[in-house]
């Protein structure tokens, strides 16, 4: 961040943002990066880019946070949920066909918790009719699913650098775009519609307006330090592999005994080891658990609230027992501390408090 400082360029696109760009362009082998200045804008910038017109359906699970829809339907678009499956809490596959439409013009399934959607399926499913797909990346980079890493299966997908994610610029987000045609226009949205990228490039000798935009780009500042986690992107990984294999191998057997289900990670998926939850059997049970936790000084959250029984989503004609998995999974999930900072001690006594509690 001194460098940045000392480079004379604080602002959007300096040296720092060019150098995120290269680095997760060459991991991960998507066309361009782009950072934003949150997974939300990435993900307002691909409904701009798939040009989302009043009227449109865009299916997204009811299980996920607000920004996943908000984006498409800030451009008039109409959600469709869909429930997710039991296990790995994503978008339930075999349910989107069911929800496809001659308006359906996108498919957005989010990894939750870093773990791979079935991609081959939802794919297929979206090829088969010509319809775009949006990954929300915002738990899973680095993550892969069957040997690819995701937010490389759809057209576009949107990652999230915000405080509580494995790399972190405080607020802060990237657009990674695998459909090269949409290269140029994301630049030109991204920089308040003008052409100024290709200025920059000495492709035009004068930038102008040319199309509809808005100012998605980060400080360089944040950029800077965001970098500098990039660089150390395989010992975060390993401190929070670590941290999750503890939790597993510690909490097995209790919660057989308790009726309590841990995360499942499919074989073929390589998960991006961006949290620990439980599946506590009911709701009460749930509550239970963090009360119990919190008496003894530790935080345990619970997660997202269906979105098709919120206020909103009931405008949009959701109603009870739509998605039933949804409603239930958001009962019973706890998550328990998770972050790069969290020390084995800290650790071992969240787990020595958990074997005390009983369900039941």
């Amino acid at each position: 961040m001194q460098d940045a400082i000392n480079n004379m360029h604080i602002s959007g696109d300096g040296e720092y943002t060019k150098k995120c760009h290269a680095l997760l362009e060459k991991i991960l082998g998507v066309k361009k990066v782009l950072l934003m200045t949150s997974c939300t804008h990435a993900l307002e910038l691909s409904a701009l880019l798939l040009n989302i017109q009043p009227g449109d359906e865009v299916i997204i699970p009811s299980f996920t946070f607000v920004s996943t829809v908000n984006a498409f339907v800030l451009r008039g678009a109409k959600p469709v949920f869909v429930d997710i499956r039991p296990d790995t809490l994503n978008m339930d596959e075999s349910l989107i066909q069911s929800k496809i439409t001659s308006e359906t013009k996108a498919i957005v399934p989010v990894h939750y918790a870093g773990v791979g959607c079935e991609m081959d399926k939802i794919i297929q499913l979206a090829n088969k009719h010509n319809i775009a797909v949006v990954e929300d990346n915002a738990h899973g980079l680095f993550g892969k699913y069957k040997g690819k890493f995701l937010g490389t299966f759809g057209k576009l997908a949107a990652q999230s650098f915000h405080e509580t994610k494995n790399f972190t610029c405080g607020e802060g987000g990237a657009l990674l775009i695998n459909d090269e045609s949409l290269v140029e226009r994301a630049e030109i949205i991204r920089e308040k519609g003008t052409n100024r990228s290709r200025f920059f490039r000495g492709q035009v000798d004068k930038y102008t307006w040319v199309d509809q935009g808005s100012s998605y780009l980060p400080s360089d500042l944040l950029a800077a330090w965001l970098f500098a986690q990039l660089e150390n992107r395989n010992f975060i990984q390993n401190k929070r592999r670590s941290l999750w294999d503890y939790y597993q191998t510690h909490l097995q057997d209790w919660a057989n005994e308790n009726a309590i289900q841990l995360p499942m990670i499919p074989e073929y998926v390589e998960q991006s080891f961006h949290m620990f939850y439980l599946l506590l059997p009911s709701f009460e049970e749930r509550q239970n658990l963090i009360t119990f936790l919190r008496e003894r000084n530790i935080e345990s959250v619970f997660h997202y609230l269906p979105l098709h029984l919120s206020e909103m989503g009931k405008r949009f004609g959701g109603k009870e027992g739509d998605c039933p998995v949804t409603e239930r999974i958001s009962d019973q999930l706890v998550r328990l501390p998770f972050s790069n900072a969290l020390s084995e001690e800290d650790q071992s006594l969240v787990v020595r408090t958990l074997l005390e509690f009983r369900t039941g």
